[in-house]
């Protein structure tokens, strides 16, 4: 019993931890890299999907994405997309390719990047939070229940705590990397 529930517990932890890794990944840091249009969506034969999933996302030079769809007449179609995403981007259309340089980042741009990033590491811990909560409501009702003794309770309950701990430990290291790698010129 008390085993199923950390488990479960800690497979939530690690689906947090990996969004929270990919939500990371889509924040400018003024280097060009794929993930940052990835996830743009764009109309595939009327289903939104993922620009990453119908072209080659590559990079060109350090500030410089070069995005070659899979099928001819969808490089004005990605370019759109980009150029709709409100992410700051200027897409332009060079043949079948679309090129996608990624421009510097002002100081000012700098900290609202870091202060989003921020609030994506609150998001998660959040989430983290929610399911010790609902291990420790489980843990408590098997208790009541009589299915697990006091004690076996009370070192479960220290035993997610401290896998709580640990993964919002891991949220915050991780947004305080992403953070120096934005603030860094």
């Amino acid at each position: 019993m008390i085993n199923e529930i950390s488990a479960e517990m800690k497979e939530s932890i690690n689906k947090t931890i990996d969004a929270f890794k990919k939500q990371l990944a889509s924040i400018r840091t003024g280097r060009a890299h794929p993930s940052l249009i990835e996830s743009v969506k764009i109309d595939y034969y009327g289903t939104p999907t993922p620009v990453g999933q119908v072209a080659n996302i590559t990079i060109a030079d350090a500030r410089t994405l070069v995005v070659k769809p899979w099928e001819k007449g969808m490089a004005k179609v990605v370019e759109k997309a980009i150029l709709e995403a409100n992410l700051g981007l200027m897409a332009s259309l060079d043949g079948d390719i679309v090129r996608v340089p990624v421009p510097a980042l002002t100081e000012e741009r700098r900290k609202e990047f870091s202060k989003h990033a921020k609030s994506r590491a609150e998001e998660a811990k959040l989430a983290i939070r929610h399911a010790r909560r609902d291990a420790n409501e489980l843990l408590k009702a098997a208790t009541k229940d009589g299915e697990i003794t006091e004690d076996e309770e009370k070192r479960a309950l220290k035993s997610i705590q401290d896998s709580t701990d640990a993964a919002v430990a891991q949220i915050d290291d991780l947004c305080q990397k992403k953070e120096h790698e934005i603030m860094t010129v």
